[in-house]
């Protein structure tokens, strides 16, 4: 019963940080100030390997959503422990999030960034320098996308995990004209 209402709590954390990054485009409280650390960082690593001064720029944005991805397959690969990859996924799913409103406002440079005025904005340099500037919200949209499938991913883990747990399985029945027919099997227990 414990699994259950881990799960569950698992599809509600989805849910409501959903809600709150996609729906009301704002920050999940106390992940936003992780995201900022782990984007200053991602700048810092790159100061300290000097490649490109567009992958410095960029790294911030990858470091953000790319802790919490790999925290997830971390907790995917090595542990696996759905209910961890779940929460870890969607940590990254609003964390992406935070990186489409970033690069859409490359254009107009209106978000307060740390450090003062005197800061570049990192999507306006970087698109800036592919002569791109104008495709920063196609940007920033297809980024969106790509938060909300990885959301509705980490959901669906919790959902499977219901689904194993319960033993909601089907179970095939011999086909008709060459097609395959699956009925449902009663819950085990």
């Amino acid at each position: 019963m414990q699994d259950t209402w881990k799960y569950v709590a698992g599809v509600v954390i989805c849910a409501v940080a959903g809600w709150i990054a996609f729906v009301q485009v704002e920050r999940i409280p106390l992940l936003g100030y992780a995201d900022l650390g782990f984007h200053e960082l991602g700048h810092l690593v790159m100061y300290m390997f000097p490649i490109s001064e567009i992958l410095t720029a960029a790294m911030g944005s990858i470091f953000q959503v790319a802790i919490p991805g790999g925290l997830a397959a971390y907790f995917w690969l090595k542990r696996r422990d759905r209910f961890a990859t779940a929460v870890t996924l969607a940590w990254a799913a609003t964390s992406a999030r935070d990186v489409a409103v970033y690069v859409a406002d490359a254009p107009h440079r209106a978000l307060p960034l740390l450090g003062g005025d005197n800061v570049t904005h990192d999507w306006w340099f970087i698109l800036g320098r592919f002569d791109a500037i104008d495709r920063a919200g196609s940007l920033a949209g297809l980024i969106t996308v790509m938060g909300i499938i990885t959301l509705f991913g980490a959901a669906s883990i919790c959902v499977m995990g219901l689904v194993d747990l319960h033993g909601w399985r089907f179970k095939r029945r011999p086909s008709v004209a060459g097609l395959p027919v699956r009925e449902a099997r009663p819950p085990r227990g």
